[in-house]
């Protein structure tokens, strides 16, 4: 006999994103305060990233103060009490904390206890893949409603004498509220990884290291070139394979959200897709910067309140990096 607290959310055929809020790092960071240590200069970096500013926190403002304002915000936006969230999903690779969880705190902040929380250790990848377990908990009945959050303060990995990546970074958060729909609203996810390129994006050394003093405090470093490469061509696949599952093409779309890695590679994936001219591609990365598993919220929200999307429009967004790992999905924008 079934238990009625067993029996808490009903399933339901469909899911969709209602809300977005945004929080970023209280510092502008110009290119000029980032080229001295790196022996670069404001036109290199314009011109091989896109980046003219990026957002950074001060010392007083945490991850975990930029993920509790995001999801305020997003929470407000939805129309629903945080006692209604039935899980609390948090993608960041830069929680100071091995444990506990970071969206533990967070429930807690938000008033969303007792939902069960975890993060998600996909970086760039983070936030599709947790709208995509949030698409399926709405879905099959485990939850109601569901925060996402992708969230990092990468300024506290950052060697600043470090080019392959770290002039790149900023810091933010990005939060989305998933519940139940009447219609189609989050398509099938195209998502994995490529252990094989495990190495190419991730850290100098390892806590291990740090602690026996034989590293320094671990940085974030890449390996540009195949980073790029994978990026642009395997990529460009993925968006392609999850504009097909979602039934519709690139015609359809209002808006391309990418990982804001670097503009070269939005751009190659924008012309690898041959979207139409009336299809808006998210450059949140001029003045934000790569904010690994934050930037495709951000990116979002800045569309949104821009006026320069819809809300009720398509937006297909792709995350990818480190792992390296990936994930699509085509999404009604809320």
């Amino acid at each position: 006999m079934a238990h009625p607290q067993l029996n808490q959310y009903q399933a339901v055929k469909f899911a969709r994103i209602y809300a977005i809020g945004a929080a970023r790092g209280d510092l502008t960071v110009t290119n000029d305060d980032v080229a001295g240590p790196i022996d670069s200069s404001d036109e290199w970096i314009r011109q091989r990233t896109g980046i003219i500013t990026r957002r950074r926190a001060s010392a007083s403002r945490s991850l975990m103060d930029m993920a509790v304002e995001a999801s305020q915000e997003a929470i407000k936006k939805a129309g629903i009490d945080p006692s209604e969230i039935g899980a609390v999903l948090f993608s960041t690779i830069t929680h100071p904390h091995q444990t506990p969880s970071a969206a533990a705190l967070l429930a807690d902040k938000i008033g969303a206890n007792p939902a069960p929380a975890y993060d998600i250790s996909a970086a760039c990848a983070g936030y599709c893949y947790g709208i995509a377990q949030a698409d399926a908990l709405v879905r099959s009945g485990m939850a109601k409603y569901v925060l996402v959050v992708g969230g990092e303060k990468l300024s506290d990995f950052i060697d600043p004498t470090d080019r392959t990546i770290s002039f790149l970074l900023g810091d933010g958060a990005g939060a989305a509220i998933v519940g139940p729909s009447d219609e189609p609203g989050i398509s099938p996810t195209v998502w994995g990884s490529d252990g094989s390129h495990w190495d190419a994006v991730g850290m100098s050394a390892s806590l291990i290291d740090f602690r026996d003093g034989t590293a320094n405090w671990p940085t974030l470093r890449q390996e540009g070139q195949t980073v790029f490469r994978w990026a642009v061509w395997e990529m460009a696949k993925v968006a392609k394979q999850a504009l097909e599952v979602a039934g519709v093409s690139a015609d359809d779309l209002s808006a391309l959200v990418t990982h804001q890695a670097n503009i070269r590679i939005i751009d190659e994936l924008a012309k690898q897709l041959k979207l139409p001219e009336s299809v808006v591609v998210a450059r949140d990365i001029v003045y934000t910067g790569n904010t690994s598993a934050a930037s495709i919220p951000l990116a979002m929200h800045s569309l949104l309140e821009s006026g320069e999307v819809k809300s009720g429009g398509l937006a297909l967004q792709i995350g990818f990096g480190a792992g390296l790992a990936f994930g699509a999905q085509v999404v009604v924008l809320p």
